[in-house]
């Protein structure tokens, strides 16, 4: 049997324009050439609101919320170039990855008027506006914000179901992120009233017509297990949801390295491998 092309439906962050990443934007591109890729969104991250979303990091070097806006244009520009100087060796598609706070689903929606991406991945990173992935810290801040895990997951998913409704992005990114620093999270997933609020977002995710993003990122941290968790895989696959491999690279290391046993997790989970791109007009 022929292996399925290399795809990721949610790739490419680099140094040049996350401060969470390293390498530049076009040695990202050509690691995605060189490892045989047949096509790969790149989704770097939109830039924030205001400063009061400005990461540590970020801050760290330097920047405010207005020079990541000028960033972010930058990206724009250096990834349309990049997709036309390399369209005879890979399809680029040009996209960002959303957040979803207090005046984050607007902005990301006035971004897309202005750049006009390819797509968008929509993702969440925030309960509560607190960055709950950057950190066990946050982690934990917004769990006690939320008055426990129960709060916090529950918070999560109805987030994620206001940001996929209001901005019906092509692409749902890492869908279960929030077991980020959960060691307990397989079964806190399946509480009955956190699945039930899975299984509502899954039955948007299918009545739009999305992708979901079968994120490669925690393999890459020595976990076993992608985003999306095994019963998430199954019940999406069951409703007939398209599943895409996404590899959340943050730097050409990364590049390439899990996805054959991701490809094999997708197979004998019985999903279908002939990639749906997470565009219309493909050309």
């Amino acid at each position: 049997m022929k292996f399925p092309n290399l795809v990721s439906v949610h790739g490419g962050h680099s140094g040049q324009f996350c401060g969470h990443a390293k390498d530049s934007l076009e040695e990202i591109v050509k690691a995605y050439i060189d490892h045989g890729f047949l096509w790969v969104g790149i989704t770097e991250h939109m830039p924030p609101v205001s400063d009061a979303f400005v990461y540590p990091e970020e801050k760290s070097a330097g920047l405010d919320a207005r020079a990541l806006k000028e960033r972010f244009a930058d990206y724009m520009t250096t990834c349309r170039h990049l997709q036309a100087k390399y369209a005879n060796d890979i399809r680029v598609y040009v996209g960002f990855e959303t957040e979803d706070y207090s005046g984050s689903l607007d902005f990301a929606k006035a971004l897309i008027r202005t750049f006009s991406p390819d797509y968008v991945v929509g993702s969440v990173h925030h309960v509560k506006d607190i960055p709950f992935d950057y950190s066990k810290r946050c982690y934990d801040e917004a769990t006690d914000c939320c008055g426990g895990l129960d709060g916090l997951y529950a918070a999560y998913f109805d987030q994620q179901y206001e940001m996929i409704r209001e901005l019906k992005p092509r692409v749902v990114g890492h869908l279960d992120i929030i077991r980020i620093y959960d060691p307990g999270y397989r079964s806190q997933l399946i509480k009955p009233v956190i699945w039930e609020k899975i299984v509502r977002n899954l039955k948007l995710v299918r009545r739009l017509n999305l992708i979901l993003d079968f994120n490669l990122r925690p393999l890459s941290r020595g976990e076993t297990e992608p985003y999306l968790s095994a019963p998430i895989l199954k019940m999406a696959n069951e409703m007939g949801i398209d599943i895409v491999p996404g590899d959340d690279s943050h730097g050409v290391d990364t590049i390439g390295v899990h996805m054959p046993g991701a490809v094999n997790m997708l197979s004998a989970a019985g999903i279908c491998t002939v990639w749906r791109k997470p565009v219309d007009n493909p050309h």
